[in-house]
Formats: structure tokens, sequence, C-alpha cells
């Protein structure tokens, strides 16, 4: 028998509702760096101006939850001193951050929470961490549980791993809490070491292309390139123990193992290695304002996951392709795991109208979907508002 009871009708206790803890939880950009993260790479984020809302307040029980999504029109509540397992959907972002915070001890109670999701879900930007880091940083607030920015972090990274089962990296994570407004992270998540880097596009901005599709296999096959990474990893440890991720591997030793790994784990490792020297490549032309030169990295990452990684999809390459012959498109690329969600392009700004236009009715030709256009900046991480009482 499970602990989780779902309900569909807003609770009438919710009309005027009085919050104690208000949280803004971001999505996040990837400007290139995909697939990087898990491996100890490096990576080149930012949170976005499209967040997730969250209202908290206690309601003086010990132990009774209560959540509601104003986004899908359903709820759920459950005890915290009983067993709660796995649910359908979004309620599992939220049971996992729990999980995790009554792992560490940390002593919390019943509380009520709205959530109001501005975020496309599928869309590659981390509707899921965003909710995971916005749960953890309520939570902190609500009852002065006293966790670091860099401890939510982490424990929202752990929820997604051990409860969800996405065994993800910390990227989105970390740029939902530890983003600046107007900069991009340039992280190297195997030590997270942190430069910030002003987001300087002269006269461009940032489109995302949403395709409006999530491929079934975009979860399965997630863990499955991780397997195929970690596979390659181990094999590689037994002569050199001092390789603890593919970041420790370079191209000289990688070559050597070539007759030891499959045709395919040797794709997906060149491709990460190849990833890496793109994001510190990247974090350089950046600085020394070269955009078009940045453009050619973001189209060179597509090739890769396209090519060697396997995570793009037909929707994914048609925006791409469709790009690469207009000059006031400077760079395009798949941004998230895969199989599905946007591209993320750099774009002259006055020239967004006319080709978001002109690629719909492209798009729709070809697929008989609808496109979804967003244009976002960077932005700063979660914020968190509480009331005086």
């Amino acid at each position: 028998m499970t602990n989780i009871r779902s309900f569909k009708n807003r609770p009438d206790l919710y009309e005027n509702f009085k919050s104690e803890v208000s949280v803004q939880s971001p999505g996040r950009i990837n400007l290139i760096g995909e697939h990087t993260d898990y491996n100890g790479g490096f990576v080149l984020p930012s949170a976005i101006d499209k967040y997730i809302s969250m209202e908290f307040r206690k309601n003086d029980t010990e132990n009774f939850c209560r959540l509601y999504s104003e986004t899908f029109k359903t709820g759920f509540e459950f005890q915290l001193d009983k067993d709660f397992s796995k649910a359908e959907g979004w309620e599992n972002y939220v049971l996992g951050v729990v999980d995790q915070i009554q792992k560490m001890g940390k002593k919390i109670e019943g509380f009520e929470c709205i959530i109001d999701s501005k975020l496309p879900v599928g869309a590659g930007i981390s509707s899921s961490a965003a909710l995971e880091c916005g749960i953890a940083s309520g939570l902190n607030e609500l009852f002065d549980l006293g966790l670091s920015a860099l401890e939510i972090v982490k424990l929202s990274q752990k929820a997604e791993n051990e409860f969800v089962g996405s065994n993800c990296g910390i990227m989105d994570q970390y740029s939902s809490v530890m983003s600046r407004k107007d900069h991009l992270i340039m992280l190297d998540c195997d030590n997270l070491d942190a430069e910030y880097i002003p987001a300087d596009f002269d006269d461009c901005k940032l489109l995302l292309l949403n395709t409006n599709v999530s491929h079934n296999l975009a979860d399965s096959e997630y863990n499955t390139r991780r397997e195929e990474c970690e596979t390659a990893v181990k094999i590689i440890q037994k002569d050199h123990p001092d390789v603890d991720t593919l970041r420790d591997v370079d191209f000289t030793t990688l070559e050597k193992y070539k007759d030891k790994l499959t045709p395919t784990i040797y794709q997906r490792c060149i491709y990460v290695l190849e990833e890496n020297e793109r994001v510190l490549n990247a974090a350089r032309t950046l600085k020394a304002g070269k955009l078009k030169e940045f453009g050619e990295l973001m189209y060179a990452s597509h090739e890769g996951l396209q090519h060697k990684y396997e995570v793009s999809c037909p929707e994914l390459d048609f925006l791409v392709d469709y790009s690469r012959d207009k000059d006031f498109i400077y760079g395009s690329r798949m941004m998230g795991g895969g199989f599905g969600g946007c591209t993320l392009n750099l774009i002259e700004q006055d020239k967004i109208d006319s080709y978001v236009e002109e690629v719909s009715a492209a798009y729709f030709e070809r697929f008989n979907i609808k496109l979804d256009a967003i244009s976002v900046f960077p932005n700063v991480g979660t914020q968190i508002t509480k009331t005086i009482r």
C-alpha cells in the first residue's frame, strides 16, 4: 500500500494561500558541452529568465505534506513518517528531494506547496532540476535547515540519480542554483571550479526552437550513454588506476585502447574528448568577442552529438541544417539529453521574428508539428523570498 495519494481538484483551503516562503527556480540553457558533465568534463550553462514559481507554508502538522501543481492541475499528499515509493511523474522529483533531506538527518515537518511552472516539459531546459532545486531551497528556508547552496545542488542531483533513476550529471542543478545574471558559467564538473563569463552577444540573442517531440528513447538511452562511457573507463583503469572519468583520458591514451573498445564505445569517447576541447575553445572565443567562431563550435558540437554520440533525431537535425545557410545565424545545436527538445540558436536579434515564421512553416510542412520559439537570456539562479510575519 502506497503512502502517496493523488488528487485532481485544487484544495479549497488554497483559495487564500498565505505563503511563508516564495521561490523562483529557473530552467537552464547550455551553450556547449553536452553529455560531458557526468564524464567529469566542461560545460557552459546558465539559468534563464523562465522559471518555476513555488509557494510554501507550514501546516502545523508533524508529518502531513500536500503539494498542488497549477500547471498540471493535479496534486498529491504524503506522510513524512511513512515510506514512500516512486510515483508516476513530476511527484518523483519532489519525493526524491524530501528523501535526500531526511537521509541527511535534517528535520522537516508538515508543509503545503503550490507549484506554477512556466517551463515547457521535455524541451531540454531542465524543468526537473528546477523543480528539485526549488523544492530543496524552499524547504531549506521554511525549516531553517542550514543547507548551503552547493549542498542543495548536490542533494538535488542525488535525488534524481537515486530516487528518479536518471543518472544525470551535476550541470543542470548547478546552473539552476548558482547562475548570475548576464553571465555564463564555465564549469569544471570534475572539481566544480566555476568561472563566470560575461554573456556579451553584441547584436545577437539566444533563441530556442522547441521541436515539441520527446522520443521514448530519451531516458533509457541517456543512461545507456553513461554506461558506455563508464565501460570504457573501467577498461582503461586496469592499466591506469588514476583514471576516474573520461576527463582523465587524452586522445593518445584512448587511441591505444581502440582495439579493446567496441566501435560504438570508441566513438562515444572520441565525442566526449572533442566536446571538452570545444567548450574550452568556446570560452576563449566568447571572451574575445568572436561570435562567428563560437557559432562554428556550436555546429561542430551538434555534428558530434548527431554522428558520434547518436542522441539527436530527425527533427533536431532538420532545424540545425535549416539554419546553416542563414548568415544572420552564427550557430545552432541541439541542447539537452537528446531525442527531442530544443535547438539553441545564436541569431541576430532583428531577424528573429521573420526567421521564426519561416522555419516554423518549413518545420510544419516537413513533420506536421507546430514549432515553439522561446527567446531567452542568461539570468540569476534560484531566488528566495521569506515573508515576515
